[in-house]
C-alpha cells in the first residue's frame, strides 16, 4: 500500500477510536441524557477529536515524512474522512447510549 492511502485509512481508524475516547468520556462525567442535546458535551467532545487528530499528525509525520514528496500532504491527507467517521460514530454511539439509559 502506498504512504497517503495507508494514512489515509490510519485516520479513518482513528476517527472511530476518537468516538470511542469522546462516548467513553460523556460516560465518565455521566454528559449523556436522554432530555436533550448538550452543547458542552459536544464542545468537549470536539476538542478530544482534535487533539487525537493533531497527536496523529505528530506520529505520521515521524514515520512518513520521508516517503511522500509533498510534505504538506500528511495534514490534510484523511482530514474529511477522520471527521466524518468521528461524527457518525460519535452519534451513534451517543444515541444508542441515551436511549439505553431511558429504557
Amino acid at each position: 500500500m502506498k504512504p497517503l492511502q495507508t494514512i489515509y485509512w490510519s485516520r479513518l481508524g482513528l476517527g472511530v477510536v476518537a468516538a470511542v475516547l469522546c462516548t467513553g468520556y460523556a460516560v465518565a462525567t455521566n454528559e449523556i441524557t436522554t432530555t436533550s442535546f448538550n452543547w458542552v458535551t459536544f464542545i468537549n467532545s470536539m476538542s478530544i477529536a482534535l487533539a487525537v487528530y493533531l497527536i496523529s499528525y505528530y506520529v505520521i509525520k515521524m514515520k512518513f515524512v520521508t516517503k511522500v514528496e509533498k510534505p504538506t500532504k500528511l495534514m490534510t491527507m484523511g482530514i474529511g474522512i477522520y471527521f466524518i467517521a468521528w461524527m457518525v460514530f460519535w452519534v451513534l454511539m451517543y444515541t444508542l447510549l441515551a436511549w439505553m439509559s431511558g429504557v
